[in-house]
């Protein structure tokens, strides 16, 4: 069989087109990529169209194999593992080769970092079912994340049923795209750039009170950084309310920031570096 590079359009149809092409003609891709992230070199390479017929038979003929390869495929899709697509395109391979025997052994060299990765996913889509703030802009809620994997397709289902009356939007800053859900209908949508309103007087009241809620039940005796970071992973921190300097806390119609409250005597406030002495060992994140 032929080795070539395979450019597509980025899309998970794209993708199991690619699939569908190795086989029809009979070639080995030792790497497929997205059209806008090819290189050009000085091996062959070929652009696939996507065909949804195409994709169909492939996606049906690995679901006959095993549905659960199939969510594996799905899933895997939205992870941020390192040469995805290939590591992708070998697991379809094996199945349609060896069937889904394989699948049982978590150690398998071809299951393992696609497993691995969707567990990365679905844990840091849990967690962000917790960490997610949302804004009331005007009646509408809106939300920001910033996920290492593409998790809005994993959130969909949990948000749109928890504010199943509300109008919300929640932006993923990393991957440049947004959910967006009204009257009963969600749909995600690129957006390549976006800034977050300021907020009104009321939702700049809302804030304050959220931070001042989470400096007063903080417990002085058992203040412990290593093990905060642990339960809430620093890198959340960026897009959560009891984190945000002032400027977050500013009002669209005050020319001044409103004062934040400090933390309770004794704990230093999220972001101050705590003074220098012994604490409890916590893994990291």
């Amino acid at each position: 069989m032929t080795e070539m590079i395979y450019c597509y359009d980025g899309s998970f149809e794209g993708f199991l087109c690619c699939v569908f092409d190795s086989y029809a003609n009979r070639e080995v891709p030792t790497a497929i990529c997205r059209d806008e992230d090819f290189v050009p070199t000085l091996f062959a390479s070929r652009s696939i169209p996507t065909d949804r017929d195409h994709a169909g038979r492939v996606y049906r003929k690995v679901v006959k194999c095993s549905p659960w390869a199939a969510e594996l495929l799905r899933k895997g899709f939205l992870t941020c593992l390192p040469d995805r697509e290939i590591h992708l395109y070998r697991l379809v391979q094996k199945l349609l080769r060896e069937g889904p025997g394989f699948l049982g052994n978590l150690s398998d060299p071809v299951l393992c970092p696609v497993a691995g990765a969707v567990r990365h996913l679905e844990g840091e889509a849990h967690l962000l079912k917790g960490f997610v703030r949302f804004s009331d802009l005007g009646g509408v809620l809106g939300g920001e994340i910033e996920p290492k994997n593409r998790v809005l397709p994993i959130l969909r289902v949990h948000f749109c049923a928890r504010y199943l009356n509300e109008r919300f939007f929640l932006y993923d800053r990393t991957h440049h795209e947004a959910l967006f859900y009204a009257a009963g209908k969600a749909v995600i949508r690129p957006l390549a750039d976006f800034q977050m309103a300021p907020p009104d007087e009321a939702e700049a009241s809302y804030r304050l009170l959220w931070k001042r809620f989470y400096d007063t039940i903080a417990i002085k005796e058992r203040y412990n950084p290593k093990c905060r970071m642990t339960n809430m992973p620093k890198r959340y921190w960026s897009t959560m309310t009891e984190f945000q300097d002032e400027s977050y806390f500013k009002a669209r119609s005050s020319p001044a920031a409103v004062s934040i409250p400090g933390a309770p005597a004794g704990i230093p406030a999220p972001g101050t570096p705590p003074a220098p002495g012994p604490s409890a060992p916590g893994s990291v994140p």
